[in-house]
């Protein structure tokens, strides 16, 4: 089972249904009704803590943050698509960003 990892604990991770943004991955890109372990900073020392296990209901291709609307990123913890771009652009070089993105629905079992 792979891992998806959050930065931070989110309000929308204690939601039965919560959507994420992804950027699409060369080697094995995520895939609907794929069972994945969620955590928080699994990268940190120790692997970081485990929330538990989801499955993706729904991905969606979005080319760019500029298909991202308001509502979306409001729903994703942001107060709109500008202060959504800023923590990408503070975790993200330039040129990750212009990579195709996801926007992944997911649902906890």
């Amino acid at each position: 089972m792979r891992i998806l990892g959050f930065a931070i604990r989110w309000p929308k991770l204690k939601q039965k249904q919560f959507t994420t943004f992804r950027f699409e991955r060369k080697d094995r890109d995520w895939q609907v009704d794929e069972v994945v372990q969620i955590r928080i900073k699994p990268r940190s020392k120790g692997g970081g803590d485990i929330l538990g296990t989801a499955k993706i209901v729904d991905k969606v291709r979005r080319d760019g943050e500029a298909f991202i609307t308001d509502d979306e990123a409001n729903a994703d913890g942001f107060q709109d698509k500008v202060e959504m771009c800023q923590w990408m652009l503070k975790n993200h070089t330039p040129e990750q960003l212009v990579r195709p993105l996801h926007k992944l629905t997911l649902e906890w079992l």
